[in-house]
């Protein structure tokens, strides 16, 4: 198989294909008989990481080229991720990244408070290396903003939260939240500038790691369901302020 440096995937004139370069890189990952969920992933995986965004529209062509793998491996990643809510197929039309409503926007955070605070709550005694993930996401979301690098600092943040579930210790909750998370993802682009968004959650995620470590795991539940809430906040707000 050709190494994913080698490959380049052609495109209509017009067609914004930026991302599928990023999903090449994925190709050296796996060969050809990579299951249809390894390849469903890579796709999660930069829709979460923000490369994938709302109205994308997935070409069979294009990605069987990029990711060097069979026609039927990837309708079967487009199914598993339509019935994820990442993908729609439309009639005549093809597979797209949807664009999420307000109902979908309620729905999400609902599900991340039960979930999220409800793991955070019910904490106990934690060893100090079970918060390293956690500790390497602030301080790569302090630097990305150093930067100004945002799209980073939104990625930092989604692995976080990821890693803030994973504290339970449950490959369930794990997967569930790895969906939640892709799918939040796609409510960002809401907001058209990302530092908007970001910049006023890397110092509470500082606060909240520094709860875990002191054990102070009821008090930081409370701070997180206020943050939460704050962050859907936002989000409504900029929902509603669109033409």
């Amino acid at each position: 198989m050709s190494s994913s440096s080698e490959i380049r995937p052609t495109a209509e004139p017009g067609t914004d294909t930026s991302w599928l370069r990023s999903v090449a890189d994925d190709a050296a990952l796996f060969d050809r008989s990579s299951s249809a969920e390894r390849v469903a992933d890579v796709l999660r995986r930069r829709i979460t990481e923000g490369v994938l965004r709302p109205g994308t529209q997935l070409s069979e062509e294009l990605l069987k080229e990029a990711l060097q793998v069979s026609r039927n491996t990837l309708r079967e990643a487009f199914r598993l991720l339509t019935h994820e809510g990442l993908l729609v197929h439309r009639m005549h039309r093809g597979v797209f990244v949807p664009d999420l409503t307000e109902d979908d926007l309620l729905d999400l955070y609902r599900l991340r408070r039960v979930l999220e605070c409800d793991v955070v709550r019910t904490l106990d005694g934690l060893e100090p290396d079970q918060l390293e993930p956690l500790r390497e996401d602030v301080a790569a979301s302090e630097a990305a903003a150093g930067a100004g690098d945002w799209i980073s600092v939104g990625t930092a943040n989604m692995r976080f939260h990821r890693h803030l579930v994973g504290l339970a210790g449950s490959t369930r909750m794990d997967e569930i939240t790895g969906r939640l998370l892709a799918e939040l993802r796609l409510l960002f682009h809401v907001i058209a500038t990302p530092r908007a968004l970001h910049e006023p959650y890397i110092a509470r995620n500082r606060s909240l790691l520094e709860l875990l470590e002191a054990g102070e795991y009821t008090r930081a539940a409370d701070e997180l369901n206020a943050y939460l809430l704050d962050s859907q906040a936002a989000l409504l707000a900029a929902f509603r302020a669109r033409p």
